[in-house]
C-alpha cells in the first residue's frame, strides 16, 4: 500500500542501479555467495532512492541475519519484495502484488538467489522507467 502523503522520487536513480542480473549472478555463484552480500547492498540503495527515504540498511541487515541465522533474511526478501510493490504504486507501473509472499516462499524454499534476480528486474524495470 501508498503511505498517505507519499511522492515518486524527486529523481531517478543513478544509471550504476541498472544492474546485470546474469552478470551478477555468475559473479555470485564463482565468489559462493559472497558477492551477493554487494548485490543486496546495492539493491537496498536502489530501493532507499526510489522510495526517497532510508527503508533499508546494509549493516543493520547483515548484523540481524547473522544473529538469527538467516532467519531475518527472510523478513527482509519479504520487506524489499514489498518495497518495490510500493514503489510501483507510487509510480503508477504494473503491480506484482504477490511479490513479498513469493520472495518469503522462494527464500525459505532455499533460492534466494532467484530471489535477488527478481528483485533486481523489477528495480531495473523502475529504473529504465525513470531514466
Amino acid at each position: 500500500m501508498v503511505p498517505s502523503g507519499a511522492k515518486p522520487p524527486a529523481q531517478p536513480i543513478t544509471p550504476k542501479s541498472h544492474i546485470n542480473i546474469p552478470l551478477y549472478l555468475i559473479l555470485t555463484i564463482l565468489t559462493c555467495g559472497i558477492f551477493n552480500l554487494y548485490w543486496n547492498h546495492r539493491q537496498m540503495e536502489a530501493c532507499n532512492a526510489l522510495l526517497n527515504r532510508r527503508a533499508f540498511s546494509f549493516w543493520t541487515w547483515l548484523l540481524l541475519t547473522i544473529l538469527t541465522c538467516g532467519i531475518y533474511h527472510i523478513f527482509y526478501q519479504y520487506k524489499m519484495g514489498a518495497a518495490i510493490v510500493e514503489i510501483q504504486h507510487l509510480l503508477k507501473r504494473d503491480v506484482f502484488d504477490k511479490l513479498p509472499l513469493l520472495s518469503v516462499i522462494v527464500t525459505i524454499l532455499g533460492f534466494s538467489i532467484v530471489v535477488d534476480c527478481i528483485h533486481q528486474n523489477e528495480i531495473n524495470k523502475l529504473n529504465d522507467v525513470l531514466s
